[in-house]
């Protein structure tokens, strides 16, 4: 185990193969577990939505005033 992961925790990733969903710890390596599903597509659309981080959305869904400077740079940022 790494020392991020002892600090930190253990960071789950997703993948799917096949009809199985795999899951491993992202920063050490270490395979977590696995679960089989009816077909190949829920397998995929689980790993996907398990694999969404919330720092992905950071400033999206932000209050309007608490969080004004976050959403005003993300749109700056993409343009």
């Amino acid at each position: 185990m790494s020392w991020a992961c002892r600090i930190f925790g253990h960071q789950p990733l997703f993948r799917a193969d096949g009809r199985t969903m795999r899951w491993a710890c992202e920063r050490c390596g270490r395979a977590a577990g696995a679960k089989e599903y009816q077909s190949t597509a829920d397998a995929r659309r689980y790993a996907v939505a398990f694999n969404k981080r919330d720092a992905d959305n950071l400033g999206k869904r932000a209050p309007l005033i608490g969080l004004l400077p976050l959403r005003l740079w993300r749109r700056f940022r993409r343009d």
